[in-house]
């Protein structure tokens, strides 16, 4: 779809605000107008900032995705395991319903795969349902006739412990990392003032951390070469088909240039959050503003990469190559290789002290 932006009108604009209007972000005065103003904008900016989206106060994909998957409730549609996965706010209640009865659905993404699946044929067996995986009327009945019941840490959480505690048992080199250069090919990322671009940055940052892991025994793979640029999905599928323990997308800010620092970001939503996605973000954080960078802090997001990947999950954003200064450094091989050891040192870290374990 196109972006729909502020100063845009028709039929598009009025679904938007239809669809805002519908799950209690309202535009007031332009409500249903068709004529996307000021107050759309806020709506769509306090949308994005609760559902962990880029806040940017524009419809684009991915804003686009998560307004259709927030209009559905459980019941409103049979869910089932299909190609592609069906997704939606009815598949997150489901989740997190099985979650609170202790059966494992994985994360709380609102993604139905596998694992939602077997949950619910667990949940189904359990209950003297048919065990189809199918979530019709009846099941829907069972579920929502149950009590949630309050759960301090969800099952997903304690697989995912119990996963690092056997892959961190031998350290770094028990590990397997993809790291996830960002942009490419036809996809510069954002260029500094000075002609920088972020997907080669990242890309060389990228080549320097896979050595130092590597040299450590680690098992290290890129999602993708010099030119390439596959979609968000793909670098997620790679690692998943890999299945590996953590994924690294590596990236750099941009903004207004007087905009400087380092941030981290990983998956989590109102009602979740990777715990060990966070631990991973606030030590690579912490290494790479211990070169000098502003400290952004860590932010739980829904991106993509962060979303469909079944492992932990961090991006790293290694200052703003759209501020002069820092693009100066960021260009320079030097501070390349000071930014790969530093992000070395934190997955180093990690391995010694697995979050919860």
């Amino acid at each position: 779809m196109r972006v729909i932006k502020e100063g845009d009108r028709g039929r598009q604009v009025s679904d938007v605000q239809r669809r805002l209007a519908a799950i209690g972000h309202s535009t007031t005065s332009e409500d249903l107008t068709g004529v996307f103003g000021a107050p759309t904008a806020r709506a769509v900016r306090a949308f994005q900032q609760e559902r962990g989206l880029l806040v940017d106060g524009v419809v684009g994909d991915d804003t686009w995705r998560q307004l259709v998957e927030a209009s559905w409730r459980l019941g409103d549609r049979v869910l089932y395991l299909a190609a592609p996965h069906l997704r939606g706010d009815d598949v997150r209640d489901l989740q997190d319903r099985l979650a609170t009865l202790g059966f494992n659905s994985g994360r709380t993404d609102g993604i139905f795969g596998p694992s939602t699946e077997t949950a619910v044929r667990d949940f189904q067996r359990n209950y003297g349902l048919p065990p189809d995986g199918i979530v019709a009327v009846k099941s829907v009945r069972a579920l929502t006739g149950l009590p949630r019941m309050a759960s301090d840490l969800p099952i997903g959480v304690l697989r995912e412990r119990e996963a690092l505690r056997r892959r961190t048992a031998t350290g770094i080199a028990g590990l397997r990392i993809v790291l996830d250069p960002g942009h490419g090919g036809d996809d510069p990322g954002f260029v500094g003032p000075g002609g920088t671009r972020e997907d080669d940055v990242c890309l060389a940052i990228a080549h320097s951390v896979e050595a130092a892991l590597t040299a450590a025994g680690t098992q290290v793979f890129l999602t993708r070469r010099p030119g390439d640029g596959p979609p968000e999905a793909e670098r997620a599928t790679l690692a998943n088909t890999l299945d590996a323990d953590l994924f690294i997308a590596l990236h750099v800010g941009g903004a207004e240039p007087s905009a400087r620092g380092a941030a981290a970001f990983y998956f989590g939503h109102e009602r979740f959050h990777s715990e060990t996605g966070m631990h991973v973000a606030n030590l690579l954080l912490e290494q790479v503003c211990a070169l000098g960078l502003i400290d952004g802090r860590t932010h739980a997001k829904t991106f993509p990469v962060l979303r469909e990947t079944r492992m932990p999950a961090v991006v790293l954003e290694s200052g703003y190559i759209t501020n002069p200064d820092e693009e100066r450094l960021l260009a320079d091989p030097h501070f390349q290789q000071q930014l790969a050891g530093a992000i070395a040192e934190g997955l180093r870290r990690f391995a010694r002290e697995p979050a919860g374990v």
